[in-house]
């Protein structure tokens, strides 16, 4: 027995999976998906130009 047999030996690797063939029921999803993620997007936009909602910091207590 040779040190390079040793150890874990490789999966071998899968096929590929055809591709799916899309109806309308899955090409309306994909468009709904994408129409959330822009709106999503814009959201972050929007949120990020006000700027940051708390501005106080690390708050001390007064205490010497």
């Amino acid at each position: 027995m040779s040190g390079r047999e040793g150890g874990k030996k490789k999966p071998l690797k899968a096929p590929k999976k055809e591709g799916k063939e899309m109806d309308e029921e899955d090409l309306a999803f994909k468009a709904k998906q994408k129409e959330a993620q822009k709106a999503m997007d814009q959201a972050k936009q929007k949120a990020a130009q006000k700027g940051p909602l708390v501005s106080g910091g690390i708050k001390k207590s007064g205490k010497k």
